[in-house]
């Protein structure tokens, strides 16, 4: 595989050969300025090629063209293999994910080398997504096609904070024990992450009789504000295809948080619902201040409410708080 790899990569290298690139601020011929033999490590091993390097004199640009068509870096790991090399580290610690990728992928590399994979990856991955919520945001942008938009589109965003690691430099082990352990998080470096989901009612199907799936849901997170989250929504929104503003209702559930149904009017067509378990909280204490803490009454009238919410009785709810509000005023 190795081999068969490396003459593919020969073969390209051959093909742009005597193809002289164009200078991308001036437009004019660049002249070969040298080569260099270089490599980069693939699933299979480590590739070499020759790579000519290009120079315009007018304007100092540099480039080499083998390695843009190739998409590789020298020296670095290739992006189909970093990529399978992230997807172990999203879902094992750095240690088991370096020990995974030798007995799955034949490939050896450090827990540093992980770790420094799934953060080159990362960053890129938001540097897309933070380009394409730019482009999705502004009006001019085509987007995807609309044609077969869906009529409904469920969306779901919360948040949560994180803490942040800020170390001045790293741990070091005393010996061959183990590495000391990281220091606690200090009041002030936690950051909120935000996070929304989105996925289409048709597709939920029944796994087993009483349980359902959904065949895929689409997460989307940022480590920015209320307004960064729902740019990064809309922008996924579109470029799935899956809103057409004219005719695409979108469902936001969410915890009752201000600062989502703040930003809910981006969307045209939309209906607001408090999930479930939240609009319970928010049932006890109303029953609380209506029938006492810890009542028999306040517990009846909870249960009811959670029933009724499970078969949609939504209306009869809605009936039921109104008339408790009015029989006790001084309930808000």
């Amino acid at each position: 595989m190795l081999e068969a790899l490396q003459n593919k990569v020969n073969a390209v290298a051959d093909s742009v050969r005597d193809q002289t690139p164009v200078c991308s601020q001036c437009g004019q011929p660049m002249n070969r300025h040298d080569t260099e033999t270089v490599h980069w490590l693939a699933r299979f091993g480590r590739l070499f090629a020759a790579v000519a390097r290009y120079r315009c004199r007018g304007c100092k640009q540099e480039c080499r063209p083998l390695l843009d068509l190739l998409a590789v870096e020298p020296g670095r790991i290739s992006g189909s293999l970093a990529r399978l090399l992230a997807l172990l580290a999203v879902v094992a610690p750095f240690t088991l994910a370096a020990r995974l990728a030798w007995q799955l992928l034949g490939v050896k590399i450090s827990p540093m080398g992980v770790w420094n994979v799934a953060q080159r990856v990362g960053e890129s991955a938001a540097r897309y997504s933070e380009a394409l919520s730019q482009y999705h945001w502004d009006s001019r942008s085509e987007g995807a096609p609309t044609r077969d938009a869906p009529p409904v589109v469920v969306l779901s965003v919360d948040g949560s904070m994180l803490g942040m690691q800020v170390r001045k430099q790293r741990r070091r082990r005393q010996g061959g024990g183990p590495l000391p352990p990281l220091p606690p998080v200090e009041e002030g470096q936690f950051q909120e992450v935000k996070t929304g989901v989105l996925l289409l009612p048709n597709e939920r199907v029944e796994t087993s009789p009483g349980r359902r799936s959904l065949v895929r849901r689409f997460l989307v997170s940022c480590l920015g504000n209320a307004d960064d989250i729902f740019r990064h929504l809309y922008a996924q929104l579109r470029e799935l295809g899956w809103l057409d503003t004219a005719h695409t209702l979108v469902v936001v559930v969410g915890d009752g948080a201000e600062w989502i149904w703040n930003r809910t009017s981006i969307f045209v067509n939309r209906c607001e619902i408090l999930d479930f378990w939240h609009a319970l909280e928010h049932a006890w204490e109303f029953a609380q201040a209506c029938y006492g803490e810890g009542s028999q009454q306040a517990n009846r009238w909870v249960h009811q409410m959670a029933e009724d919410l499970r078969a949609g009785k939504v209306d009869e709810v809605i009936a039921r708080l109104k008339r408790n509000a009015a029989e006790d005023p001084g309930v808000t």
